[in-house]
C-alpha cells in the first residue's frame, strides 16, 4: 500500500500541503477542475516553482479576484497583526483567531472577497456547500470531517455548540479551497496511507481581538489535543502549524513517528511564503512503500515479493491472558469490540501458571484504535494488562460480485492476486436470506454460489 510520509519539521498549513502534493505529481488542472465542482467564484489558482533556503518546491496560492495585492493571505499578513505568520496561509493568521475573533483586523479583507458571505458562514453553510457539490463521496466526507474538527475546537474555546460557531477566515473562499483542495489532492494521489513526523511548533505570540496568545494558537492546540496528538516546540520564533494544518493532521495521519522503513519513490516540497530563521519554510512529503529494515537476503526476497499486487497494511495486535473470566463476559466483550470497529476478536484456550486453564483474548484493530480497544479490554474484562504489537498484513485485492444460482442471486466476495481470482467466499447473510426464502439447506446455496463463481 502506498504511504505518504509528512516530514513536518517546519510545520504544516493547507497551502503547503497542497503544494507538496502537486510536487509529488498531482495534476494542477485536474485539481482545478475538481475544485470547480464547488461552484465557488472570485478566485483563481496560482502554482509556481520557488526556493526556500536553497530547497526547490511548489508554492500554491489562491488569488482572490477582489484583492489584487494580497495573494491567498500568504502575503497579506505583512504589516498586519500577525507578523509571525508570514509564510503559511490565510487561515493561520486567522483560523486560530479568525473564527473566535470576529473583530480581527483583517477579516474585512476576506469579507469582500466572497460577497460578504464569509463573515456569516457557519459549519452548516459550509457542509451544505460541499454536500451539494458534485465532488466524489470520499472528498465530501473528508472535507466535512475537517471542518467538523475545526468547529468542535472553536466550540470548546468559546463554550458554544459546534453548530453555532461562525467561521470567518476559514469560511472564506481561499480557506475552503485549501481544505477541499487538500482532500482532492490526496484522492488524486490514490488515497495513500498517511504517516507524519512528530508535530513541531514554533514559539512566540499571536495577536487577536482578545489580546495576545502564545503559540500554539488556541484552535491549533485544541484540534491536536482532541485527537491525542502531542506538540513539541522548537526555537523557530514563528507559528509553524496552522489550524488548517492541524485539522489535516488530525484527520489523515495514522501515526506520528520518525520515518521508518519508507522506500522513497517520490519526494515533494510544499513552500510557505516566509523565510524562516532556523529552518527552511517547507513541508517535505515522501511518497513510497513502507517495509521493515532488512538485511541483504531479505531485501532480495522482498524484491520478488514486491512484484505481487497484493495489498499491504499494518494492524495493532492486542493480547491478554485471562484465567478468571466467564464465558458470558467473553461473549459480551467480543460483541462490543466488533461493534466498536475491531477487525477481529477471538479467544484461544491456553494453560497458565499453576496449571490453571485460561484463554488468550486477542483483538486485531487499526493502529490508530489501539488505545481505544486497550481501554475496552481493561474495563470490560478481568485483565490487569494488555500486550500490544504491530503486525504487517498481506491481503488479496477484494471485490464483491453477484452470482446467479437456481435459488436466487448471491453476493460473493472475490480475492485476486496478480489479476487472477484465487479465493471466493459467498456472503453468509446473502446465503441465509436465499436459503430461508427458497426453503433449502444453507450449505446448498453456499455450494451453488461457489459453483457459479467458477473458482
Amino acid at each position: 500500500m502506498k504511504t505518504l510520509y509528512l516530514d513536518i519539521f517546519s510545520g504544516i498549513s493547507g497551502d503547503m500541503f497542497i503544494g507538496a502534493l502537486i510536487d509529488l505529481g498531482v495534476d494542477t488542472h485536474k485539481l482545478e477542475y475538481e475544485l470547480g465542482k464547488l461552484k465557488l467564484d472570485g478566485y483563481h489558482l496560482h502554482v509556481s516553482r520557488q526556493e526556500r533556503q536553497g530547497i526547490a518546491g511548489v508554492k500554491f496560492d489562491v488569488h482572490l479576484a477582489h484583492d489584487h495585492d494580497h495573494h491567498h493571505g500568504h502575503e497579506h499578513d505583512h504589516g498586519h497583526e500577525h507578523p509571525h505568520e508570514h509564510g503559511h496561509e490565510h487561515h493561520h493568521h486567522g483560523e486560530h483567531d479568525h473564527h473566535h475573533d470576529r473583530g480581527h483586523a483583517h477579516h474585512h479583507e476576506h469579507d469582500e472577497h466572497d460577497h460578504s458571505h464569509d463573515d456569516s458562514r457557519n459549519f452548516a453553510d459550509i457542509k451544505k456547500l460541499i454536500t451539494r457539490s458534485k465532488l466524489s463521496p470520499w472528498v465530501k466526507k473528508q472535507a466535512i470531517a475537517i471542518f467538523q474538527r475545526i468547529a468542535d475546537a472553536e466550540g470548546k474555546i468559546h463554550g458554544k455548540p459546534p453548530s453555532e460557531v461562525h467561521f470567518h477566515e476559514v469560511g472564506a473562499v481561499d480557506s475552503i479551497v485549501d481544505i477541499v483542495g487538500a482532500c482532492i489532492g490526496l484522492e488524486l494521489l490514490g488515497k495513500p496511507r498517511v504517516l507524519a513526523a512528530p508535530v513541531t511548533e514554533g514559539t512566540g505570540w499571536i495577536k487577536c481581538a482578545h489580546g495576545r496568545f502564545p503559540i500554539p494558537a488556541p484552535a491549533t492546540l485544541a484540534i491536536l489535543g482532541a485527537q491525542g496528538i502531542g506538540v513539541t516546540q522548537c526555537d523557530e520564533p514563528h507559528e509553524l502549524v496552522t489550524p488548517t494544518g492541524a485539522a489535516l493532521l488530525a484527520e489523515f495521519v495514522e501515526e506520528f513517528q520518525p520515518i521508518s522503513g519508507i522506500v522513497a519513490e517520490k519526494i515533494g516540497f510544499g513552500l510557505g511564503t516566509r523565510e524562516n530563521k532556523t529552518r527552511p519554510n517547507v513541508l517535505r512529503a515522501v511518497l513510497g512503500n513502507q517495509s521493515k529494515v532488512q538485511g541483504p537476503k531479505s531485501k532480495a526476497a522482498d524484491a520478488v515479493a514486491s512484484k505481487l499486487d497484493w495489498e499491504t497494511d499494518r494492524v495493532a495486535v492486542l493480547e491478554t491472558n485471562l484465567d478468571d473470566v466467564s464465558g458470558e463476559v467473553l461473549g459480551h466483550f467480543v460483541e462490543r469490540a466488533l461493534t466498536a470497529g475491531a477487525l477481529d476478536v477471538f479467544h484461544t484456550p491456553i494453560q497458565m501458571k499453576k496449571n490453571r486453564p485460561g484463554v488468550l483474548l486477542t483483538v486485531l484493530c487499526a493502529e490508530t484504535d489501539a488505545d481505544k480497544f486497550s481501554e475496552l479490554l481493561l474495563r470490560e474484562t478481568s485483565a490487569f494488562g494488555v500486550r500490544r504489537t504491530t503486525a504487517e498484513r498481506r491481503k488479496l485485492r477484494r471485490e464483491f460480485t453477484t452470482v446467479k444460482t437456481r435459488y436466487g442471486n448471491v453476493t460473493v466476495k472475490l480475492g485476486s492476486l496478480d489479476g487472477r481470482i484465487v479465493q471466493a467466499t459467498p456472503e453468509f447473510e446473502s446465503c441465509k436470506q436465499i436459503a430461508t426464502k427458497a426453503k433449502v439447506p444453507l450449505k446448498q446455496v453456499y455450494e451453488a454460489a461457489l459453483k457459479a463463481a467458477k473458482i
